[in-house]
């Protein structure tokens, strides 16, 4: 059982205790509803977590020491993060993330050199990710942050465990990877689709639709997703009455979008990638409102050179992560990494990904794999009682004194739990301007 909270600031207001089924309701002219733009995880009082997969749980008391006293460590980081295939637009903001901390982490010159070799995962039509895994642990990588698509991580996630390398995704929201078999060797930043999926059900439920179709990409990110829409939003009190698959690599969705418009639905859901830059505008080509479509993190994307002004105008669609706009000089010093860049998406992750793996490492004094995994559920705080530190000279400055940290980047506290997975994360929603490009409203 959980505890959702809404997050503001650092102000926290419990909304409602979540069942079973994680659901939040509120009745609402006859449909329970409700908008959360952040949700905090929290053990209920009283209930013991059971052990995940291979994954031993640990009290949050429960604290390793950190040996006091200078280091020199040079830690080698791959990545496997989008440079082609349908979450290519992902990629340049996540790499951009990953060069701004080794840039920080290197100008701290505390001791630690980190170097970041960048390869392509591509997506799961090619073996790409696999090329580029096995190139990196022929390098002695000690961490490979990426992929971003679950579909993607699935294909590499056992290789990398095997050769005994973190894995550390910034975007992956299946939540089957909180179950993995992983060694211990599988973190991320990003939180379980269980959250995005009860955020967008109850926006879609809040802004007055009674029923829903779907059109969902067949992987573990889009089946996993739409599964928890569906169950809130029909917990909600509406009624899903249309749910299409496609395949990776498919680019005719005509069958689909017939489906799901004969049915009639008063929204529709579009569990997609890239696939949404040929859907949608052939599904307002039926006549379908575009106010009337709701997107998720695979998509929602800067549609202002794609698609008619006004296309889109009024949907809505939801992005975990803090909205870049609050970061202050985080997306000025991305730009200056990449002064080419459109789309912010799990920059702040990836970010946050590479800092918590040269933490670890650092708060071990080993850039093994296996020490790594030893030390980043501590150094974010999901265990021990380590000083609040935001940036990496503040924190590798107590390390270095014997002190335990807990680190809260630009992508929000994260706090792992004993399953690699974020206890704190916050899901924004975004609405569609007339240009095509989105603003966040909760």
């Amino acid at each position: 059982m959980y505890d959702f909270s809404y997050y503001q600031g650092a102000k926290l207001s419990v909304l409602a205790k979540a069942s079973a089924s994680r659901s939040v309701r509120a009745v609402v002219t006859g449909i329970a509803m409700v908008g959360v733009s952040a949700l905090l995880l929290t053990g209920c009082s009283g209930t013991a977590a059971e052990p995940a997969g291979d994954k031993a749980p640990a009290a949050s008391g429960d604290a390793k020491t950190v040996k006091a006293g200078d280091r020199d460590l040079t830690l080698k980081i791959g990545t496997i993060l989008p440079q082609s295939g349908a979450l290519a637009f992902l990629g340049p903001p996540e790499e951009a993330g990953v060069q701004l901390a080794v840039n920080d982490i290197n100008d701290a010159n505390l001791g630690m050199k980190v170097e970041a070799v960048f390869r392509d995962s591509g997506d799961t039509t090619t073996d790409t990710a696999t090329v580029s895994v096995t190139d990196l642990l022929s390098q002695d990588v000690s961490a490979i942050v990426g992929a971003a698509s679950s579909g993607v991580s699935k294909t590499v996630i056992d290789q990398i465990v095997a050769a005994g390398v973190v894995q550390f995704s910034p975007a992956n929201t299946s939540p089957d990877f909180t179950e993995y078999a992983d060694k211990n060797l599988y973190w991320r930043t990003a939180p379980s689709d269980l959250l995005q999926g009860e955020v967008l059900g109850n926006q879609i439920a809040e802004d007055g639709n009674s029923t829903l179709g779907m059109i969902v990409l067949n992987d573990a990110y889009g089946t996993g997703l739409a599964a928890s829409l569906k169950e809130t939003f029909e917990s909600a009190g509406g009624e899903v009455v249309a749910e299409e698959l496609f395949n990776e690599g498919d680019s005719n969705f005509a069958a689909q979008i017939s489906a799901v418009t004969a049915a009639n639905p008063d929204a529709i859901a579009l569990i997609t990638f890239d696939q949404a830059k040929i859907i949608i505008p052939a599904l307002v080509g039926t006549g379908y409102p575009g106010d009337k479509l709701y997107l998720v993190d695979g998509n929602l994307a800067d549609y202002s050179k794609d698609f008619a002004p006004g296309l889109i105008a009024g949907s809505k669609g939801t992005l975990p992560g803090l909205d870049v706009g609050t970061l202050g000089d985080f997306t000025e010093r991305l730009l200056e990494v990449d002064p080419t860049l459109k789309d912010f998406s799990y920059a702040a992750e990836s970010y946050d990904s590479v800092m918590l793996i040269a933490l670890a490492a650092y708060a071990a004094n080993d850039v093994s794999g296996a020490k790594i995994a030893d030390f980043l559920r501590q150094v974010s705080g999901g265990e021990g009682e380590g000083e609040k530190v935001s940036d990496f000279k503040a924190a590798a400055k107590a390390l270095a004194d014997g002190k335990q940290v807990n680190y809260d980047g630009f992508s929000g506290p994260v706090t792992f739990d004993e399953n690699g997975d974020p206890t704190e994360a916050t899901i924004g929603v975004y609405e569609y301007k007339a240009d095509n490009t989105y603003k966040r409203i909760n």
